[in-house]
């Protein structure tokens, strides 16, 4: 196995012409699929610093930590690159079990069935009860 410590591990990323990459986070036990988001430079080093997963907004153009007001943090157990250093995976331990914000598991809850969209399994928690609005 051919291992290099980096200075700056984020130069190995190939961010698009916006300065994002999509992140898969994938559960780190059962490698299911939780969800997929978006990060810039910043949001990718935050993650290294921290050990919790931080993201991109696109339509609130910033920066934000998973799980922040929900409390459903994402503890970081690894991070991995594309072949082509186009989209970053990260292994995690999802807190509270919920990664999508409609309170599920994770966000692929619809699935294509004879040509309609059926929808797998229903929420965890409202969210209601996770944001209290």
């Amino acid at each position: 196995m051919k291992s290099q410590t980096l200075t700056d591990p984020a130069s190995h990323i190939a961010f698009d012409a916006s300065g994002l990459v999509p992140c898969i986070a994938q559960d780190a036990v059962s490698n299911e699929i939780l969800m997929v988001a978006w990060m810039d430079r910043a949001a990718f080093l935050r993650t290294l610093e921290t050990g919790k997963a931080c993201y991109y907004s696109r339509s609130r153009k910033s920066a934000w930590m998973k799980g922040e007001s929900s409390g459903h943090l994402q503890i970081v157990r690894e991070v991995r690159i594309d072949c082509d250093g186009d989209v970053v995976l990260l292994k995690i331990d999802q807190i509270g079990g919920i990664a999508c914000h409609t309170g599920r598991r994770n966000c692929f809850f619809r699935k294509l069935e004879n040509g309609a969209w059926v929808t797998e399994f229903e929420p965890i928690k409202s969210e209601k009860e996770i944001y209290g609005e």
